[in-house]
Formats: structure tokens, C-alpha cells, sequence
């Protein structure tokens, strides 16, 4: 079905634009990129591990699906999973981030992938007059549903940008009427900041890691450009977008659910999504969070006003004498102090035991802000009991390739004294 589906695509638009590398300045047409896949064979067997975040990476993905070998994507110099073959009928394997513990495949048939380009150009309004500017890698979840398979399930053009240098970017953008620009905060962050967002961008989305509000309204209010935060997961695409034309009111509103995507609340306070874009399960190792078109996230979450709103994950609720804390209601407090540059909190074993956890807070400063200066601040701000007993200043809060800082890694090394 994809496959056929990058055909009928082919046949409608073979003469325009379908691929650009900004770097070199290669273009090739959809006919020239169909050419490309028709010149050379898929001779493998089992799973397609396909390395890579270039032209040729969608080459041999369509190759793959032509020949009906199920395909698993990697980052480049990733290495490569020991699995099984899955079952029939499965098409591809997306390996998850490993945010919330060991990283595992999840599994998707040929309907449940292709669903998630449907929802996402459905919902955002992507459109071929508008080309994608690829920063984001396209092996990745997040690039490979809004970047790749827009390009070969609904025909929207992707220029390629090898690295998310702010005059790169600026000058792929050139020479186009409008272009769709997915990228993460840190991205938008260094964009803002030197001034170099392209003035012609159209549709601009963030996603990978909480977009914080002074951002968002920074860009709006410097460029006039909304950036529309984009909420998903590897185990079912996109789940919830915010389509409004004004910043947020607040930083836990990823938005609303996405065209064919239905959201409910779990009986234990997390967030359900069910729809035609949920995986078929994991892989090889089956788990109830997902599996018969559901998948049981460990967000904690609710509705106001028919808009989703995320409290955190269930996993790094902070017990703090029997009251519950998500660290972000901490971390976006101290965000908004002009000295921080980054912070994680999180919560470790107290000392005594009828307090449960305590709370510790690594910041990275920009200023010469003290750790008592920080805490005098949000004592003003939250409760008292909210507050951090532990604080870190860290040189750097190193960030994954989608701008988040692993709170579970932080936690390790503070337990180990990893300073």
C-alpha cells in the first residue's frame, strides 16, 4: 500500500520538485527521485535497517517497500538492533527514544503509518507550495513522519539542510514563495536569537521538548511568526497540535487532538490515545501500554475546555510527605528567572523516611545567579514544600538531539556523585 501510494504521487507530480539538498544544491524531481528507486534493487533480506538522513535514505526506503521487507530506521552511526523478524504484516519498526527506561521497537502495519501523514498534513495544513526545510533528521520519529513520508505519501517537496546553522537555514529557505519549518525549542532558541528565522516561513512547528511560553511569545512578538507546538509519541505520531494564531496562555497546552485522533483520561490519571495511527505493539517484547489500538501513555494529564493539558509523567512524580509534585511545575518557575539558562529537577530519597523524596534542582546559569538567590526567588513564587532542598550549579545540562535534558540521567549522576 505505501508503495502504491508513492506511485499514484509520482504519476500526479512527476515534473516538480521533489528533493533538494541544500548543501550541494542537488534537486531532483519526483520522476528523477522514482528513477532513482526503479535503477537499483532491494536484494536483502529480513528487517531493512536504513542508516542515514539524506536523498538516498528515502531511496531505499521506498526500495524497501517495493520489495515488502519491513523497515527500521537509524540515526546515522547508530548501531543496530539483535531482534527477530517481526510477525506478517508488519512494515515497520520505530526504535523509541528510551526517555522513560530501556529503548524498544515499536511496530507498526502499513495503514497505521501511513495514518499519521494523514493526520498531520490534515491537521496542520501542510501543503506542496510550501516545501518542507529538513533540519530535523528524517531517520528519527519526528522527521520521518513530518518530513519523509509527507514527501512520498502526499507529494510536499523537502529541502535537506545538513545542519541547523542559523545562515544555513536562512539561506535554504531562499527563493521560495513559503516553506514549513518543524524544529525543536533549541533550534528556535538559536534562531530567534540570532535574528536569522526565514522571513518567508509559513507554517513554523516545534516539538521533541516542552516549548517554553517567553520563546514563543519572543518570536511572535519580534517576527510576527506563531510557532505551533506539536505533541507526539513514537508509539502512535502525532496526538495533539496547536493550531492557534496567538501564544499559549500556558506551557502545559500541547494543543488540541489531532484529525483522527481520539484522547481520553486513564483511571490513573494518564493520557489514552487511541486511533487508526496507533501501533500494533511492541517489539519483540509485548507491554500493556500499548497493543488493540490504544496507547496508555505515562503522561499525566487533563482536559479544560476540550484542550488537552499535561501535569507530567507519572514515572517522575516527586512524593514529598504524601503531596505529589511534577518537577516541571519547578522547572517552569525557574526557567522564567533571566540568570537560568537550563535546570532539571527531580526527586531523590530523603533522609528521613516519612518525607518519601526530596527535591534537587541542577541549574545551568547564565549570570553570576546564586543557588540562594534561585531559592529565594521561587520562594516568592510556590509553596514552600515545592521548593528544592538541594541545588547544582552545572557547567552545561547537555541535551539530546531533540533538546531535551534526560531527567533520569541527571538523577543517576547526582545519586552517584558524577560531578
Amino acid at each position: 500500500m505505501l508503495y502504491e501510494r508513492w506511485r499514484a504521487i509520482v504519476s500526479e507530480r512527476r515534473g516538480d520538485e521533489a528533493l533538494r539538498d541544500a548543501e550541494t544544491g542537488r534537486r531532483m524531481t519526483f520522476g528523477e527521485l522514482d528513477a532513482a528507486v526503479e535503477s537499483g534493487r532491494d536484494d536483502g533480506e529480513g528487517i531493512a535497517f536504513i542508516h542515514g538522513d539524506d536523498p538516498e535514505f528515502v531511496v531505499k526506503l521506498v526500495r524497501a517497500w517495493k520489495a515488502g521487507r519491513p523497515v527500521c530506521p537509524l540515526e546515522p552511526g547508530q548501531a543496530q538492533p539483535e531482534i527477530p523478524m517481526p510477525p506478517a504484516g508488519c512494515a515497520h519498526l520505530k526504535l523509541t527514544s528510551g526517555s522513560t527506561g530501556r529503548p524498544r521497537m515499536v511496530a507498526f502495519r502499513e495503514e497505521q503509518l501511513a495514518a499519521d501523514p494523514d493526520n498531520i498534513v490534515a491537521t496542520m495544513g501542510l501543503r506542496p507550495e510550501w516545501p518542507n526545510l529538513g533540519v530535523v533528521s528524517i531517520s528519527h520519529s519526528y522527521g520521518f513522519s513530518n518530513l519523509a513520508l509527507p514527501l512520498l505519501l502526499h507529494g510536499i517537496p523537502l529541502i535537506r539542510v545538513a545542519a541547523p546553522l542559523p545562515e544555513m537555514v536562512r539561506r535554504a529557505a531562499e527563493g521560495h514563495e513559503g516553506v514549513t519549518l518543524a524544529a525543536v525549542p533549541a533550534m528556535w532558541r538559536a534562531w530567534s536569537e540570532a535574528g536569522s528565522i526565514p522571513k518567508n516561513t509559513c507554517l513554523a512547528i516545534s516539538a521533541g521538548a516542552p516549548l517554553s511560553l517567553a520563546l514563543e511569545r519572543t518570536v511572535h512578538e519580534r517576527e510576527g511568526l506563531k510557532i505551533h507546538n506539536f505533541y507526539g509519541s513514537s508509539e502512535c505520531g502525532g496526538i495533539a497540535f496547536d493550531a492557534s494564531l496567538e501564544p499559549r496562555e500556558t506551557e502545559s497546552l500541547p494543543g488540541s487532538p489531532m484529525n483522527g485522533v481520539e484522547l481520553a483520561i486513564g483511571e490513573n490519571g494518564c493520557l489514552e490515545v487511541r486511533g487508526a495511527s496507533v501501533g500494533e505493539g511492541y517489539w519483540p517484547e509485548a507491554a500493556p501500554g500499548l497493543g488493540g489500538g490504544v496507547f496508555r501513555s505515562a503522561d499525566l494529564a487533563e482536559f479544560r475546555k476540550g484542550q488537552v493539558h499535561l501535569l507530567g509523567r507519572m514515572a517522575d512524580v516527586i512524593n514529598v510527605a504524601g503531596r505529589k509534585l511534577s518537577p516541571e511545575t519547578v522547572e517552569r518557575e525557574l526557567a522564567r528567572h533571566p540568570g537560568v539558562a537550563a535546570c532539571v529537577v527531580f526527586g531523590v530519597p530523603a533522609a528521613e523516611p516519612q518525607r518519601v523524596d526530596d527535591i534537587v534542582a541542577c541549574v545551568e546559569v547564565r549570570d553570576a545567579v546564586t543557588m540562594g538567590e534561585l531559592r529565594a526567588y521561587l520562594l516568592e513564587r510556590l509553596p514552600g514544600w515545592q521548593v528544592p532542598r538541594h541545588w547544582r550549579a552545572v557547567t552545561s545540562l547537555t541535551l539530546n538531539p531533540l533538546g531535551k535534558v534526560s531527567r533520569a540521567e541527571w538523577r543517576r549522576r547526582y545519586l552517584e556523585r558524577e560531578w
